[in-house]
């Protein structure tokens, strides 16, 4: 394993961000492909769990299928990570120093991290927007976490919870999490042959560079041939990274939001990664609030009751015709709407 930034200087220590560009860090995974998973991850010296599965694949027919990533511990993918980042710095705590984690998220990562940092015995302080979802709120305070909102802008709440003290476990800047979502191309690549087409939301960031990671390591090894056209589904309300794409306008500073509550970052920090995935074969489409709202009830009438965030990727699949298989993770439970 090594960890460099986006543009290749190494990590020092725990930084978050490189001292020389400002980028964040990845983790770049090498050698050997192990069919048992977590031996792909030989930096975690002790797990934390909380009775994960391999989530399921369901074939609709020769072309679709669906992955339900939401059959996790707290009902969405955002568990991949989590266990890894609490595995993680649980393996370090002495080292470091640590018994209380500070996260900022008023959704599903809030949630997660709640649930295992709970788990591995962290005294657990979730940073909210001041008018954060009340519904998704009751989920994170369930697990014992503190709850503490903060007025302003997204960034004042993620300023709050990083200067705070105690460890920032932040989802999007640790490369732990974001390493975690490796996990999700392993299985995919277990379960059966590897689609064509693999159809992801994308906000943060976290999911895309994840999966794209895990495909590249497949593929570096020698165990598929060649990588799956990774399709990144945006709201178009919410859409930097397919407006920067798709060559079309885009204003950050817009007041719209979107059903899709989990896909609202207009100025994401792993835009340049985003970026330099889509360009390297991938692609990019926004959806309608519309289109999402059909696409989500017509899920439910198949069977799959999923968050609206995750219902974006039946909607961009239906939008136009793709070539081959395709494979749309449904990432959220509906519950949590």
């Amino acid at each position: 394993m090594r960890t460099v930034c986006f543009n290749g200087h190494p990590r020092l220590e725990h930084e978050l961000r490189c001292r020389q560009c400002n980028e964040p860090f990845e983790i770049v995974p090498e050698g050997k492909f192990y069919d048992d998973i977590d031996k792909n991850f030989d930096y975690i010296s002790r797990w934390v769990t909380l009775g994960e599965v391999r989530t399921p694949v369901v074939k609709i027919n020769n072309d679709l299928s669906f992955k339900l990533d939401y059959f996790s511990p707290t009902y969405s993918y955002k568990d991949r990570g989590t266990r890894n980042l609490i595995s993680y710095i649980s393996s370090r705590r002495n080292e470091l120093n640590i018994e209380m984690i500070n996260e900022d998220s008023s959704g599903n990562a809030g949630s997660s991290i709640a649930a295992y940092g709970i788990s591995a015995g962290f005294k657990t302080n979730i940073y909210v927007p001041s008018n954060a979802n009340p519904a998704k709120l009751k989920q994170i305070e369930s697990y014992g976490a503190h709850i503490i909102k903060v007025d302003g802008s997204r960034d004042h709440v993620q300023e709050e919870a990083e200067h705070a003290e105690g460890f920032y476990a932040s989802h999007i800047l640790n490369p732990e999490f974001r390493d975690g979502i490796r996990t999700l191309a392993y299985e995919i690549f277990l379960q059966g042959k590897m689609p064509d087409n693999i159809f992801v939301p994308i906000s943060a960031g976290t999911l895309l560079s994840g999966l794209y990671s895990g495909l590249t390591h497949l593929y570096n090894s020698g165990e598929i041939s060649k990588v799956p056209v990774i399709v990144g589904v945006q709201p178009e309300n919410i859409s930097p990274v397919c407006s920067f794409i798709n060559g079309e306008k885009y204003d950050p500073d817009n007041n719209l939001s979107s059903i899709a509550d989990a896909l609202v970052a207009k100025r994401p920090v792993l835009m340049n990664k985003m970026i330099k995935i889509m360009n390297d074969g991938n692609r990019c489409i926004s959806v309608s609030e519309n289109e999402i709202i059909t696409a989500r009830k017509d899920l439910a009438l198949k069977g799959f009751y999923a968050e609206y965030s995750s219902a974006t990727v039946f909607a961009a699949y239906r939008k136009f015709n793709f070539e081959g298989s395709s494979l749309l993770v449904l990432t959220g439970n509906g519950l949590k709407n």
